[in-house]
């Protein structure tokens, strides 16, 4: 094959086109992007790029030999000490869980929608050589809670069942009284810092140009971004129901507020 052709079959491939391959009378094979009367279509496995892991941050933060700091994607671990944040309960065991993993061995990325966050960290999906998930993994363990946010959807229905199934077995955080949910009714003027879960009944349901609010008391609402909705159920059926709202406080009119950006962070308590 000259190299035209291997230059060809290649953009191919990483534009994510299908390619075929046909041979004519006198025994020459051609490729294409297009399909031809006798033409096999060809099953090519990309390759991938593994760069060693210098350095962990916390349990979903790392640094790459080649200078890159990775976010993982879909996951939020406990804090470890830093100026101006304590160390969280479990933050010290997600990290060295992490190191354990992680340090001197060489990963790959699989990125989604967006490519880095506001702090220029890349964000990331990381696998090892043996092809483990870690982003996974620390969910499954219960090192770390599910963190989705849109529109970054890759793996977003295996993390939400690996945490679902932490949760009930209590592992990780999920057994640390810490992480306990906390009723609406005791929260106060001063909030909680750091990741936590708030329960409450709908009292009220409104809507802005840009927000549908469920109100669980005067003074804690669940804001939910309209571009987002149809990942949620029909948010009218919320109306009087208790739920479980996880994420971060932000002070709101006096009160408090919490930014939901997918539906793991939303949960119907029976009752």
């Amino acid at each position: 094959m000259n190299r035209l052709l291997i230059f060809i079959l290649c953009y191919s491939v990483a534009a994510c086109a299908d390619v075929y391959r046909w041979q004519d009378e006198k025994g020459a094979k051609h490729y294409s992007d297009r399909a031809h009367d006798k033409s096999t279509k060809l099953v090519v496995k990309p390759g991938y790029s593994f760069v060693k892991v210098e350095k962990i941050f916390d349990g979903d933060t790392i640094k790459l030999e080649d200078g890159r700091k990775i976010r993982l994607l879909g996951v939020n671990a406990p804090e470890v000490r830093h100026p101006g944040q304590e160390t969280e309960a479990g933050g010290d065991s997600a990290k060295r869980w992490l190191t354990d993993k992680l340090i001197n061995k060489k990963v790959r990325l699989v990125k989604d929608a967006e490519e880095t966050d506001k702090y220029n960290r890349v964000l990331a999906h990381v696998f090892t050589e043996s092809k483990e998930h870690i982003n996974l993994q620390l969910i499954e363990t219960g090192l770390a809670a599910v963190n989705i946010y849109p529109p970054n959807m890759l793996y977003a229905e295996q993390l939400a069942a690996a945490g679902a199934h932490a949760e009930a077995a209590k592992k990780g955080i999920w057994g640390r009284a810490e992480y306990a949910s906390v009723p609406v009714e005791q929260l106060n003027e001063d909030g909680r810092r750091g990741w936590l879960r708030i329960t409450g009944k709908v009292a009220v349901i409104r809507s802005s140009r840009k927000f549908v609010y469920l109100e669980f008391s005067p003074g804690f609402q669940v804001r939910i971004e309209k571009q987002w909705l149809g990942l949620f159920p029909e948010y009218e059926n919320y109306r009087g129901k208790t739920l479980e709202a996880r994420g971060w406080l932000n002070k709101n009119r006096g009160g408090w507020s919490m930014l939901i950006r997918h539906p793991s962070a939303l949960k119907i308590i029976p009752g």
